[in-house]
């Protein structure tokens, strides 16, 4: 059996782990149950990657969104590790074709969604896998104390009936200490479990709120002062497309980017992004899951998330390479109201959820009985326009029927088309000189996708019509054809979010919701609500707020907030200007020094508040600064 060492080695070129990683990876190894709490950006994936690489059979992945499942794929596929993954929008044919070719051993990586996880079929085929382990990525979805609970992790718990021996390694950056103990609890940890928490601290990373009433015009001011890429979040598409243009009407670099684009729309905004040829992305949160930028030196949310966790995990995109980075939050008064109402809408009376169901019945013609596991396209633009239902409770409603398993509805990103050759060669032969205009398309795909007589292939139609030179009309035709024939499986290209039923349709009063955990997730979230509001009005070190948040009480002031550097206190004292001055004029006497050397002589007593009085001193012809940027006391 390889070492973590060398698997690190020879598939990510690293000498070493970060810390903590290896100790997570040998307890994973000797088959413990492990819990990992590591920040973002904290190298979560790494953690079971490694070990189910030194380990023969394969790691089935559970992952509760399509867009994190498909970048780890394709991340490991391009490190030449064989992995794929299930999701909704796919045909059955194609699924049963993956789960053969993982029992097989064709795949070391299965990533599944919890939802998915739960099926009869799936239960059937992972019972004839060789599964070295189950990884649970954002494991905090498990527990209603968390802010994104999805039912369908309970069920997990299940497979300790079905492979007793098998290990869990659960992962989260996100968790209060309720959710922690929540999380080993609903997953049945055995006693030889091991918890791991990195702190949550990002030291590198000043978090700065402001009040202010003119957004716009500080969002500029900011841009110009902060150098380097940035991460605007706002609250909705059609501010993305404002926000950027505004940015680019004054001189900005700037692109937009949300779900309702292409999907090559979005690649490309995204890789233009990643390459530094834009500096900066305006998104709402659909952009960052799995995005690993180390240098990102600016995150400013234009509006306040409704949660500190979701802030947290979105402000942690920034500093990756242990740089200093600036997480600012602007907000005013119309933030909090704005929340307040969000939450009265978040949670939908019941029978008007049940009148959505019936309504989804009728859109897609569905007879009482019918549809289960049957995916959609989903356009709730044209649904709500259609049943005449307002967008935020109607989505609402759909939240709540996903949570009680009736329903499951996919983020929006782009699937790939994908085929696989299930016919033998003789058969293709044969088939091929009655239909000699194809004998060119099969060439083609046994020469540019090895394998695809094994298992599915992600193509690009349009290029393969190119080539052959069809129209892409004329190759879906002959990709359906075929399919129709059984000489392929077959799925095309989607573009748009997936809505499955999870059980056959119901009449809507046979419709049941747990009122209990209904009443309970309401609380939660205005109780998680509050604490984003609290965290904008009380006046204290914000990494402390943020910290203390996730249970860790006695962290050090970190120096660099707005708090911190006295942002909020209008003036000093006479006295206060005299202390200051006196340890200037001593440390800056006849050279120039940065701030952070400055920083490094003060007594701890002046720090927090120095670089507010450096500003002030600069202000009043005290101070001056070269073009380097250092500061000198002004003879």
């Amino acid at each position: 059996m390889p070492t973590p060492n060398e698997i690190l080695k020879q598939y990510w070129g690293y000498d070493q782990f970060r810390p903590m990683q290896l100790d997570i990876i040998n307890a994973a190894l000797e088959k413990k149950d492990v819990l990992a709490l590591l920040p973002t950006g904290g190298g979560k994936s790494i953690c079971f990657q490694v070990p189910a690489l030194c380990m023969g059979g394969i790691c089935v992945v559970i992952s509760p969104l399509i867009a994190l499942m498909k970048d780890q794929v394709h991340n490991l596929v391009k490190r030449g590790i064989k992995a794929v993954a299930i999701y909704s929008g796919m045909s059955q044919k194609e699924i049963d074709i993956i789960f053969d070719n993982c029992i097989y051993g064709a795949y070391k990586f299965l990533y599944i969604s919890p939802e998915r996880l739960t099926t009869p079929l799936a239960k059937a085929r992972l019972l004839q896998m060789n599964i070295s382990m189950l990884a649970i990525d954002e494991a905090h979805c498990i527990s209603q104390w968390g802010y994104d609970f999805r039912p369908a992790y309970l069920q997990i718990a299940e497979f300790r009936e079905l492979k007793p021996e098998l290990a869990f390694l659960a992962l989260t950056a996100t968790a209060t200490a309720s959710v922690v103990v929540d999380i080993q609890e609903k997953l049945q940890f055995r006693a030889n479990k091991q918890v791991f928490q990195q702190s949550f601290a990002r030291p590198n990373l000043a978090y700065v709120v402001l009040n202010e009433e003119n957004k716009s015009a500080k969002l500029l001011d900011i841009v110009n002062k902060v150098k380097g890429t940035g991460v605007i979040y706002v609250q909705n598409r059609r501010e993305t497309q404002a926000v950027a243009e505004f940015l680019q009407q004054h001189g900005f670099s700037a692109a937009f980017y949300h779900a309702g684009l292409s999907a090559e729309r979005r690649a490309q905004i995204q890789d233009d992004w990643i390459a530094d040829k834009t500096r900066l992305i305006v998104c709402t949160n659909a952009f960052g899951m799995g995005i690993d930028k180390p240098n990102v030196r600016l995150v400013v949310h234009l509006t306040l998330p409704d949660c500190l966790e979701a802030y947290f995990q979105e402000a942690g995109r920034g500093g990756r390479d242990g740089e200093l980075a600036y997480a600012v939050l602007l907000v005013n008064g119309v933030d909090a109201e704005r929340l307040r109402t969000s939450y009265e809408l978040s949670f939908p009376e019941l029978n008007s959820v049940r009148n959505i169901y019936r309504a989804l019945g009728s859109y897609y013609q569905l007879a009482i009985g019918a549809g289960e596991g049957q995916s959609f396209d989903f356009d709730i633009t044209d649904f709500c326009k259609k049943y005449n239902f307002s967008v935020l409770p109607t989505l609402n409603g759909l939240k709540m029927l996903c949570l009680e398993n009736y329903l499951d509805i996919s983020e929006q990103v782009f699937i790939p088309a994908t085929i696989q050759v299930l016919a033998s060669l003789e058969d293709l032969y044969k088939y091929n000189i009655k239909n000699p205009r194809l004998d060119k398309f099969f060439k083609l795909l046994f020469r540019e996708y090895q394998g695809i007589g094994k298992y599915p292939a992600a193509i690009r139609e349009k290029d393969i019509a190119a080539k052959l030179g069809w129209s892409i009309n004329e190759l879906k035709n002959s990709l359906e054809t075929l399919a129709q024939q059984g000489l392929i499986a077959y799925s095309g290209a989607k573009d748009s979010p997936q809505l499955t039923f999870r059980t056959e349709r119901l009449r809507e009063s046979d419709i049941v919701f747990n009122r209990e955990r209904y009443e309970f997730l309401k609380n939660r979230y205005l109780e998680r609500m509050n604490a984003a509001i609290d965290y904008t009005e009380l006046k204290k070190c914000r990494s402390q707020l943020l910290l203390a948040y996730f249970n860790e009480h006695n962290a050090p002031v970190c120096g660099k907030c707005d708090v911190c550097t006295g942002r909020h206190k209008e003036n000093f004292t006479d006295a206060e200007l005299t202390e200051y001055k006196k340890y200037l004029k001593n440390v800056l006497a006849g050279r120039y020094m940065s701030i952070t050397e400055i920083s490094s002589l003060f007594p701890s007593n002046l720090q927090p508040r120095l670089v507010k009085a450096l500003e002030f001193l600069i202000d009043n012809g005290v101070l001056i600064a070269n073009n380097q940027k250092k500061l000198t006391w002004k003879s």
